[in-house]
């Protein structure tokens, strides 16, 4: 086991003898001054893993001494200890980065509990988390064999998406590796879900089903209008996970009123998925009823330029007469612009933002090397989201939002998977480019292994000719040409995408926040 070194600087260090003993008991060595001066001197010859200090020592005293340590060892952890309570003590401390505050007459266990909590907290939590994991690992297989419901799916996600991230904080390589295989499990099985219950979600009316795509907006933004602004924010491409990354920067300005999930309509992609969240409509019914909005696989034009139009009309039929305005966030400059201005957005009843960021990452990480380097699996996705939001003009933009009563809604269209599996197809020069869903008249793959949609009009699907048909690429898959085979899977292998079947790609956030800080 490893020994920590401690130095303990206290004008009455001698009556602290039988404390340094208990420690010394314990497995610590303990190196004891009875000045503020050499334990600035001290902290700087020599490595310690902690620092006592009392605050009241004369010459040197200990929030001086404090200064002086942190100056030269800033991650250096330091213990406060005194017998003033005054709160501006306690503050001037606290704001100096201390790890911990102890009031005398201090108690032997309170003084093993600080310490064990600055040194040994990462492995006591580690230990634990690889413990509960393991506890939890046999619940969640068991879970597989049972004929689950969508509730209970995405119960099950969250729970792994809890693991993920609380294994991404331990060194345990072994039980990552458990809870990935674990992972893979859970998407087979929920592959099978949606191939058998996609269909009757959409055609059956008494069938128990998820929230969809195109029932967001009626079912729960529009029952939100009311006096206070409402405010949209479609974080294009937002996994759970990722929205766990960014939540608690987002907690200090907002209350979290209620964090519930949704399901993406197939394809999970931003030209179905968005446009049915924005129409309120399914992808034929879009191509039916508005043609002049509706852009097909065979057009070349961009394929989400009438949103706002889309939101209007939607209002419209549901005869709801608010003023709104539609925002989409391309690059930085765009988000600039927005945060500059958005106390305009005030006077709206209905603002809705769609931000395409992360959208741009995942695809990034596809074509630029540097993404490749700076994401190479999910934590480093992850923490690249974290570190994106914390510098990004959408943060501007709530920090702005919470200083007046709004309310907020956050959440995404789709979210994305790491595909790591090549699955061979062969189709025309007129089949689409996404790797994880085709749509084509001849369109030649193993069968059994892929979602095949033979009739896509049982799944609200446009069909460019009465042969077409779609595949969907289920679990970690990604479609590949015979053509080139080799440099095309090096190429795609590893990299995040959407359009296809899977728990991280249909299974996705939408949270309710209330302006914590308004005015």
């Amino acid at each position: 086991m490893q020994r920590y070194s401690i130095l303990w600087a206290d004008d009455e260090i001698d009556l602290l003898k039988p404390h340094i003993l208990f420690l010394e008991q314990r497995g610590y060595d303990i190196t004891p001054v009875n000045n503020g001066s050499d334990a600035v001197e001290l902290a700087n010859e020599r490595p310690f893993d902690v620092v006592f200090l009392d605050e009241n020592m004369p010459g040197l005293s200990g929030l001086e001494a404090l200064d002086q340590i942190k100056s030269s060892k800033p991650n250096l952890p330091v213990v406060m200890i005194t017998k003033n309570e005054e709160e501006h003590i306690m503050e001037e401390a606290i704001g100096s980065q201390i790890a911990d505050y102890l009031i005398k007459p201090l108690n032997p266990n309170q003084i093993l509990l600080s310490v064990k909590k600055i040194l040994d907290n990462k492995r006591l939590i580690i230990e634990k988390t690889n413990l509960s994991y393991q506890q939890e690992f046999r619940k969640i297989s068991m879970a597989f064999m049972d004929d689950m419901n969508h509730e209970q799916w995405a119960d099950i996600y969250k729970k792994l998406v809890h693991w993920e991230l609380q294994l991404d904080q331990s060194d345990n390589e072994d039980m990552s590796e458990v809870l990935e295989a674990q992972k893979i499990e859970a998407n087979a099985n929920f592959a099978k879900f949606v191939i058998k219950n996609y269909d009757r979600w959409l055609n059956d009316a008494n069938a128990e089903k998820p929230l969809l795509s195109h029932q967001l907006m009626k079912k729960k933004v529009f029952p939100l209008l009311g006096d206070v602004p409402v405010f949209l924010v479609v974080i294009d491409n937002l996994r759970l996970d990722q929205w766990r990354m960014i939540e608690p920067i987002i907690n200090d300005y907002f209350t979290i009123t209620s964090e519930e999930t949704y399901y993406s309509i197939l394809p999970t992609t931003t030209a179905y998925a968005r446009n049915a969240i924005f129409s309120g409509m399914m992808p034929a019914e879009m191509a039916k009823s508005q043609p002049d909005l509706w852009v097909g696989e065979d057009e070349d034009e961009g394929k989400n330029n009438f949103e706002d139009e889309f939101l209007g009309k939607q209002l419209k039929r549901n005869n709801i007469n608010v003023k709104f305005s539609y925002h989409k966030i391309k690059n930085l400059e765009e988000g600039r612009s927005l945060a500059d201005t958005v106390n305009n957005l005030f006077q709206n009843n209905f603002n809705a933002i769609v931000y395409n960021f992360v959208d741009m990452l995942s695809h990034a990480r596809t074509d630029m090397a540097m993404i490749r380097e700076l994401a190479p699996d999910e934590s480093a996705y992850r923490s690249l989201t974290r570190s994106w939001f914390l510098h990004s003009p959408l943060f501007d933009i709530l920090k702005t939002i919470s200083e007046k009563k709004a309310r907020v809604v956050i959440t995404t269209d789709h979210g994305t998977i790491r595909v790591k599996r090549p699955f061979k197809i062969v189709g025309d020069r007129n089949v689409n480019t996404n790797l994880r869903y085709k749509q084509g008249k001849n369109l030649n793959y193993e069968g059994g292994k892929v979602m095949e949609v033979a009739k896509p009009e049982r799944l609200f699907l446009p069909k460019i000719n009465v042969s077409t048909s779609y595949v969907f690429a289920i679990e970690d898959q990604f479609f590949a040409y015979p053509n080139n085979y080799n440099y095309y899977v090096n190429f795609y292998k590893d990299t995040f995408q959407h359009g296809g079947v899977s728990l991280e790609e249909m299974i996705i956030p939408l949270i309710f926040l209330n302006s914590k800080n308004a005015t």
